[in-house]
């Protein structure tokens, strides 16, 4: 499976590995089906919810 970059929109993430979307959920970010997650990068939608990218980087890849 591809790896995940912090570049890639949430969408993307989503449609690249839907079993992201816990480890999203459980980092704070609830609105995964919301425009803003279509348009947001994860490293902007991290910095919006005050998440460590890196910390968020390796939980998601680790999926």
């Amino acid at each position: 499976m591809a790896d995940i970059t912090k570049n890639m929109t949430i969408g993307e993430i989503l449609r690249t590995n839907p079993d992201v979307a816990p480890v999203l959920m459980e980092a704070g970010m609830h609105c995964l089906g919301c425009p803003s997650a279509q348009a947001e990068s994860l490293e902007e939608a991290a910095m919006v919810h005050g998440i460590d990218i890196d910390e968020l980087m390796s939980k998601v890849n680790a999926v």
